[in-house]
């Protein structure tokens, strides 16, 4: 495009990723919700700048291979809509940066904030010895557990060896391989029988009609990570089937499970979750205590 060269500073890089988006009528959910957010993201990545600076540096001038730099990544943001984490590589989760490609989906889940919180009130810090984060992905949720908790062990399991092998890129990132053992597992499968003080789980969760209707931006992320089967609860209901079995008595058990939310409190309404709320925004994920999980089993194994 000839008018690229008339964009002299990050402000005039900014104002044009943002009209380009918008002509495209791209779709925002990757870390972003619009089109300044998102070409901020892209440009500040691409020219090594620290978000910090935002304002400081809008009207500094850019070099001519920088503007080439950004206006690549621009064009196939759009062209092809390829998330801006896939084309940074690096998504953030619970303010710390995780290296992300194809094979994995993008950290987004508001279980962020529950960690941050230490799970409170449901456990005490201090109690916290044993945790397991089931379809780990690039490992985002067990690493920010890991850090959260320094001295209890983490378990991190997925059925996808494409995504271990990011997440050990992760692990090795933040520097706490000797907190956190990958395993290649189908949910409990492949896993020794061990009690967890905390299971946490952002299983696949999106029901048929969702697939077919999901934006084109979703297609760069694996299926595997996404599809649930009709209702999108395949893999909810088979850890609500398993979970008891790796949980201490005082044990808790959280599991994002999105729009399914209102398919899994239809199908199971005397079965006592609590429904998390958010400051930061974002649902669909539930708590449930070793004690009522145990006490409800009749219920979910009749439907199971």
């Amino acid at each position: 495009m000839s008018d690229i060269i008339e964009l002299h500073t990050i402000r005039d890089m900014i104002r044009w990723a943002v009209s380009r988006f918008n002509e495209a009528g791209l779709y925002y959910g990757h870390g972003t919700e619009n089109a300044w957010d998102e070409a901020v993201a892209l440009i500040f990545h691409t020219l090594h700048l620290p978000h910090e600076l935002y304002v400081t540096v809008l009207d500094t001038r850019i070099t001519g291979s920088e503007r080439d730099s950004v206006e690549k990544l621009i064009l196939r943001r759009v062209a092809e809509r390829i998330p801006v984490p896939y084309l940074t590589h690096e998504a953030w989760f619970s303010e710390l940066p995780y290296y992300v490609d194809e094979r994995v989906l993008i950290p987004r889940s508001p279980i962020a904030e529950l960690i941050e919180n230490e799970f409170s009130p449901w456990t005490e810090g201090n109690e916290v010895h044993n945790i397991l984060d089931l379809c780990t992905g690039s490992g985002c949720i067990a690493i920010a557990c890991a850090k959260a908790f320094p001295t209890a062990l983490v378990d991190a399991s997925d059925i996808s060896s494409d995504a271990l092998a990011v997440a050990k890129i992760n692990v090795l990132r933040h520097k706490v391989e000797d907190q956190v053992q990958l395993h290649l597992s189908d949910l409990f499968k492949s896993l020794p029988l061990k009690k967890y003080d905390i299971i946490v789980s952002n299983p696949p969760y999106v029901d048929a009609e969702d697939m077919a209707s999901l934006p084109a931006e979703y297609a760069h992320e694996p299926q595997l990570g996404l599809a649930a089967g009709t209702t999108g609860l395949d893999l909810a209901l088979r850890i609500l089937r398993d979970a008891g079995h790796y949980l201490t008595p005082n044990g808790i058990l959280i599991v994002e499970v999105g729009n399914s939310e209102y398919a899994l409190a239809e199908q199971f309404p005397d079965v006592p979750f609590t429904w998390l709320e958010f400051q930061r925004g974002g649902g669909g994920v539930f708590l449930i205590t070793a004690r009522d999980l145990h006490e409800s089993q009749s219920l979910l194994r009749g439907e199971i």
